[in-house]
């Protein structure tokens, strides 16, 4: 099998000493600016934002900070997997995010900066693997397991996965985000620069590295920035404060306990069109039908416990931009903690949660939230409580984030993807998460489960299958 090789040429500058390395523990690194580029002393400077930090400070744990994707290939008779590997890597020297690496800067020179990495090689990231047996299961089991792995900080934090050997001659491909990177807007934008009949022109690599001088006057130009509009970001926290303030605390329950390393995803699908009939009938979105869905299944997951729980307080993270290029990647991402009935029939639950949802998304501000959160984090995670906090925090019972792919299905190297699956593993102490992603017509929703504390995840997919099911049966 042909392997392409993308090195850079190592770029030294007078003053190469003054960027180290971002480090943090093994397999981590910084984030991106990427809504604010600009330009100092002839050298574009990308700078990480509050929101981007954050992503660092909450990598902790045994689960690395990572998210991404498991795609599925229908090859068709020509289809050759050295060819579709050289398109890929030919397709990555036009998303300039992919090539840097997060360096810190001298003192007084601000945040951490994205540069190129002289010694990128796409060998690093991009490899081809067997599947074991199993068929699709084993693929979850193997896009776990890649998603769980730490990424060398000193290379590009992410990697991607060509897994041959699955049923009907399928490929698969496993892409790895460290949140640092990219939201889940981001990354959509990153798969969709990677298929058929998108033109994404070749970065210039390496790109000169800013000097000192430059660093430093940017710095100042951004704390400038950022003092003349002190009054209105106040503002905006203090309103988020009292937001978050305001939410009830997630009751003790089994779904709150520390989660480990060994990670289990499944996947429950449905009809996008019937999931949409239903929400429209009831005045909401399908946002809004996925999540009186899931606590209906989370439900009767308790309920084989031996618990109830009357609300399910569920964290949304709400994007603060409309969209996403492959230029403009990062964080913008605010959090929407919201408490859901669990109890009544899927059509008092759907009408409940839409009055809910409704009522909480005209009073939330994503991006002061986020940057709040961000700053209380970091500071915990000087104190070196993060950690602590994380294992123990009694806000949210579950995590349900959803994104919108593609209306129309997708090419790549000829071979029509299938099926996109979105992944996010779970951390600190939530057991059990759900990630949804609209494709094609069809509503994925991906489960991620800690293996231990969720032993029983097929009563959950099960359930989860059922409330879709009764949306389709709706008339």
């Amino acid at each position: 099998m042909e392997l392409i090789s993308v090195t850079g040429t190592k770029v030294t500058t007078p003053e190469d000493h003054l960027l180290m390395p971002l480090r943090t523990r093994p397999g981590q690194a910084g984030q991106a600016r990427t809504g604010e580029e600009c330009t100092g002393m002839n050298a574009r400077i990308d700078r990480a934002s509050g929101t981007d930090l954050l992503n660092l400070a909450v990598d902790v744990g045994p689960v690395p900070m990572h998210a991404g994707a498991c795609l599925i290939l229908d090859p068709g008779p020509g289809f050759d997997v050295a060819r579709t590997r050289r398109l890929i890597a030919q397709r990555l020297r036009g998303i300039p995010r992919l090539r840097h690496r997060l360096v810190r800067t001298p003192l007084g020179c601000g945040r951490p900066i994205w540069v190129d990495d002289p010694s990128f090689d796409i060998d690093h990231h991009l490899r081809v693997i067997g599947c074991p047996p199993g068929g699709r299961d084993a693929l979850l089991d193997l896009a776990a397991e890649t998603l769980s792995e730490p990424l060398a900080v000193s290379r590009p934090l992410w990697s991607m996965r060509l897994v041959t050997g699955l049923p009907d001659h399928q490929i698969g491909l496993i892409v790895c985000f460290h949140h640092v990177l990219t939201d889940g807007m981001g990354g959509l934008a990153i798969l969709a620069a990677l298929t058929d009949g998108v033109s994404v022109p070749p970065d210039p690599f390496p790109r000169p590295r800013p000097t000192r001088r430059g660093l430093a006057a940017d710095a100042w130009v951004t704390r400038l920035r950022a003092l003349a509009h002190a009054p209105r970001t106040w503002w905006n926290i203090g309103r988020a404060v009292m937001d978050l303030r305001g939410l009830p605390r997630a009751a003790p329950s089994s779904l709150n306990r520390p989660t480990g390393p060994r990670q289990r995803v499944a996947t429950v699908t449905a009809s996008l069109e019937g999931v949409r009939r239903t929400a429209h009938a009831h005045g909401g979105t399908v946002n809004d039908a996925v999540l009186a869905a899931v606590t209906g299944a989370v439900r009767a997951l308790l309920h084989s416990r031996g618990e109830t729980l009357p609300a399910l307080v569920v964290s949304l993270p709400i994007s603060a931009r409309p969209s996403a290029t492959t230029a403009q990647l990062g964080n913008q991402v605010g959090v929407l903690p919201i408490s859901l009935p669990t109890g009544g029939t899927l059509a008092d639950r759907l009408d409940r949660t839409v009055e809910i949802t409704r009522t909480a998304k005209a009073a939330a501000q994503p991006a002061a939230s986020a940057e709040l959160v961000a700053g209380v984090n970091r500071v915990s995670a000087r104190l070196r409580a993060l950690g602590w906090m994380l294992n123990h925090q009694r806000l949210i019972h579950t995590v349900v984030s959803n994104l919108r792919g593609s209306d129309q299905p997708l090419t790549l190297a000829d071979a029509t993807v299938r099926d996109i699956i979105p992944i996010s593993l779970v951390r600190g102490n939530v057991t059990v998460a759900f990630t949804v992603l609209s494709y094609a017509g069809t509503l994925t929703v991906t489960i991620a489960a800690d293996a231990t504390h969720v032993p029983d995840l097929p009563i959950l997919t099960s359930a989860l299958e059922t409330e879709f099911a009764a949306m389709s049966a709706t008339p």
